[in-house]
């Protein structure tokens, strides 16, 4: 079901659940700031979910609303985790998918981390 990414953060949302371990996770990475996690559908050799922990629906809800040092720290977090995937040398790609258009399944904005192969084109068309 598509996203609104203007409506208001839902905590029954299931990366919401993970953050609380009501549903378990193939965890890659925790800090302060990020839960990084396999995803459990993967469309790439490496996928990984980046998602903040804290509540924010959308990049866009987070690019607005997040403190600085919540957003130099996930930043930093996704950052962290391709170097120790081994992603930075052979290249990777990063997706964060906002509302309807953007193909947003879940309403808490997490980033995919694809690599470990060629990805080929990012958007296919002309």
């Amino acid at each position: 079901m598509p996203i609104d990414p203007t409506q208001p953060y839902d905590p029954s949302n299931i990366f919401a659940r993970i953050l609380r371990g009501e549903i378990p996770c193939k965890k890659v990475f925790e800090d302060e700031f990020a839960l990084a996690f396999h995803d459990i559908a993967p469309q790439a050799a490496v996928h990984v979910l980046v998602i903040p922990k804290a509540a924010y629906v959308s990049w866009d809800d987070f690019s607005a609303h997040a403190p600085t040092d919540t957003i130099a720290g996930f930043v930093r977090a996704v950052g962290t985790v391709a170097r120790e995937l081994g992603l930075v040398e052979p290249g990777y790609r990063l997706l964060a998918n906002v509302g309807a258009d953007g193909g947003q399944e879940v309403p808490h904005l997490h980033v995919h981390l694809f690599g470990g192969q060629p990805l080929g084109r990012m958007v296919a068309g002309g």
